[in-house]
């Protein structure tokens, strides 16, 4: 009997908790409901300063909650309607609940400058131009085509001082025409060198037909000179000057010997100088190359091929790749070179001679406005080179001690400047083209045999060209057509 009174004590409280679970199942559903509707209702509105909008809610409200009341407010007309209207550039949250706490509208609201006032403001200032702008978090992003850099920078200028200081602008504004960037490079050289020699010989015999021949010398650094002798007992000397010097020489006899001394003294001084311009046009963003000079063959040896012939070049060469910024300013990297052919270091290679290279080279990165110069690399250098070769002991002897020494003396200097100077430019007419064939007349007959005339006329003449070196501020100046290098003319 008590078994059964607790098998349905124990199912009876089974039941009430199936009938608790349940009825706490039917009664949550409110909280799933809330969630969904907050999700979907996300939205955003974009506003400008001082406008504002009507909402209009899809079920009455109760709440209101504004994340920043500073960037925007919400005015409540109806449990229906809100007023939306921004107050200062940014971004904030609006939502909106019913009575149990459903949300019922959800927005962000992003806060900006008039867009069309900021449009009407840049078409009245520049009506050649195609500017669209739009703001977001706090910026105003600039897109379009403007005539040169000049106007971008102006548009962004203007932008920027219309909206103040709290919001920025960014400027994505390109140019309707590519640009062209002629870089103009001077390269000057001055290269002056000195050698001074001094050395001295001697040569000494004795006549066989007087007794046993004798022949004695000091020779250094030169080709000796001959005593000979005739069948008559005369004597002949024969003096051989040295390479690049002044001998100073005298024979006779000394002590029964037939003496032949000489004292060679050379001095060389030379100078050297160099100045090449070339100029070299080409679009912003694109590399250009130019080479004046010429290539000479170098033999390469191979395993099987045998010789293969490989051709390097030398001369005045540029190669440069402009970027025109948005200032417009001109970024260069730039690769100047002056090289030339020269003995000195040449090498023999399977019967060939390699010439060997005397090179003027930089390579950098600078930036500058249109018509700036700037001095990208230089060189001052001195050297001094002195030696003195000489017969242990009998050199150090005065006087006569010139005989048995030599001394040499070499000095060096070399001055280098490389310097570059960009401009933007645009083409020109034909008509305003000067080459230096203008003008250029061959001699006739009479000219040329009586009056030693090997060309007529004036080859050239005068050719318009950009000023170097300009500042800043006469950048307005350089604009007119009157001062054009051939071929273009400045923006």
């Amino acid at each position: 009997m008590n078994s059964k009174a607790n098998f349905r004590a124990a199912a009876l409280a089974r039941t009430l908790a199936v009938g608790l679970v349940a009825a706490a199942l039917i009664a949550a559903p409110s909280q799933p409901a809330v969630a969904q509707a907050t999700q979907n209702a996300t939205s955003s509105i974009d506003l400008s300063v001082g406008r504002g909008r009507l909402i209009s809610l899809p079920a009455p409200m109760t709440d209101l909650f504004v994340a920043d009341d500073k960037v925007a407010d919400v005015q409540v007309r109806s449990s229906r309607q809100l007023y939306v209207f921004g107050k200062t550039p940014g971004e904030t949250s609006i939502y909106a609940t019913d009575a149990s706490g459903r949300v019922v509208y959800s927005t962000v609201a992003r806060v900006g400058n008039n867009i069309e006032t900021i449009d009407q403001m840049l078409s009245l200032a520049m009506p050649e131009a195609k500017i669209a702008a739009n703001t977001m978090n706090g910026f105003v992003l600039l897109t379009g085509t403007v005539q040169s850099p000049d106007d971008a920078a102006e548009a962004e200028q203007l932008v920027q001082a219309f909206v103040g200081d709290n919001m920025k602008v960014l400027s994505r504004l390109r140019t309707a025409t590519p640009l062209q960037v002629n870089l103009q490079v001077r390269i000057a050289e001055v290269n002056r060198s000195l050698l001074k020699e001094i050395s001295g010989s001697l040569l000494t015999s004795r006549n066989p037909a007087l007794g046993n021949g004798f022949l004695g010398s000091v020779i250094r650094g030169r080709t000796p000179g001959t005593i000979t002798y005739g069948a008559d007992g005369s004597t002949t000397y024969k003096f051989l000057g040295a390479d690049g010097t002044n001998s100073l020489g005298g024979a006779g006899k000394l002590f029964g010997l037939d003496v032949m001394a000489s004292l060679d003294l050379g001095e060389r001084s030379g100078m050297v100088a160099t100045l090449a311009q070339p100029n070299l046009t080409a679009i912003s963003g694109e590399t250009a190359e130019f080479l004046a000079g010429g290539e000479y063959p170098v033999p390469i040896p191979g395993n099987f091929a045998g010789t293969t012939i490989e051709y390097r070049k030398y001369g005045v060469s540029l190669s440069y790749t402009p970027t025109v910024l948005s200032n417009g300013r001109i970024s260069l990297r730039v690769r100047p070179e002056v090289s030339e052919l020269t003995t000195d270091g040449a090498i023999q290679l399977d019967g060939f001679q390699v010439p060997a290279l005397t090179v003027r080279r930089a390579e950098t990165t600078v930036e500058l406005g249109s018509g700036e110069s700037f001095m990208i690399a230089g060189l001052m250098n001195n050297r001094s080179v002195g030696a003195i070769d000489k017969l242990p002991g009998v050199g150090d002897i005065p006087i006569l001690g010139t005989l048995f020494k030599s001394d040499s003396f070499r000095r060096g200097e070399t001055e280098l400047v490389i310097v570059v100077t960009p401009y933007l430019v645009k083409p020109v007419s034909a008509n305003e083209i000067k080459l230096p064939t203008d003008a250029f007349l061959n001699p006739n007959d009479a000219a040329r045999l009586f009056g030693g005339q090997s060309a007529d006329g004036v080859t050239g003449g005068e050719r318009p060209k950009p000023r170097l070196g300009s500042s800043p501020g006469e950048a307005d100046r350089l604009r007119s057509s009157d001062e054009v290098s051939p071929g273009f003319s400045l923006k």
